[in-house]
């Protein structure tokens, strides 16, 4: 697990984590589909977050008997260093009927428990044919106090989401490809300056093998920003994987 960082100033509590510097101890390379990270034996070296991995735990109730529940989820940093977990709050009759488009309230908790990000989610549409009612997410850090959204944006044929910070002032931009669902490869959101004109991070929904894609509707993300951005607009970011 990843240790618990002081707080900066002005930074809502359990978010210092997307602040902190994590000592990198162990020579090793290891891919996670966009991003590679260089591990080094040194001992002075240390990198500040840019990088975090989402991992949804398998159920064996939804592989077994297609029964929909709770997603829960781990978030590592790009060390493997477990830094929040994350949980669904939905009903199951909600989960039965709408499937992958319900509403949803998802807790994120730090590793002493403490719930650092709620993610609120209403019932909404993705269809380009329903531009007034497409997809959003609002992000409270701590709970009850808004720190950004997500807003999808109508388009014809491509996934595009605006950020926004907790003034609604939009921040950057996710485009996503034509079709979300390669077979055999990551599906890549890119995070974009406001004009398009720059990349500036990426979301990965990562390939985890024929057998899980088959079997599970767990997914498994990449999630890279500057690592110099608003640390609530990295939340932000962060909660536009669960979308």
């Amino acid at each position: 697990m990843m240790p618990v960082p002081q707080r900066p100033p002005g930074c809502p509590p359990g978010l210092e984590y997307l602040t902190q510097q994590t000592r990198v101890v162990q020579s090793a390379e290891h891919s996670y589909g966009f991003l590679t990270a260089g591990l080094f034996s040194c001992p002075s070296l240390f990198t500040q977050i840019d990088q975090l991995l989402v991992h949804q735990k398998v159920e064996l109730i939804e592989a077994m008997l297609a029964l929909e529940t709770n997603n829960q989820y781990i978030i590592k940093n790009s060390v493997g260093q477990q830094v929040f977990l994350a949980g669904e709050e939905t009903d199951f009759c909600t989960r039965m009927v709408c499937g992958s488009m319900r509403s949803f309230v998802l807790r994120v908790q730090d590793n002493t428990g403490q719930e650092v990000l709620t993610l609120t989610r209403p019932l909404r549409c993705s269809s380009c044919c329903f531009p007034m009612c497409l997809q959003e997410l609002e992000v409270q850090a701590p709970p009850g106090s808004p720190i950004g959204f997500v807003m999808q944006d109508w388009h014809p044929y491509l996934p595009k989401f605006t950020i926004k910070n907790e003034r609604r002032e939009a921040v950057l931009k996710i485009v996503g490809p034509f079709c979300d669902c390669n077979y055999c490869s990551d599906v890549n959101f890119e995070v974009m300056s406001l004009d398009e004109d720059s990349v500036v991070g990426r979301i990965s929904k990562q390939w985890t093998g024929m057998e899980a894609e088959m079997l599970t509707d767990a997914d498994n993300f990449g999630v890279q920003f500057p690592m110099n951005l608003d640390v609530k607009i990295k939340a932000v970011i962060l909660g536009a994987c669960f979308l």
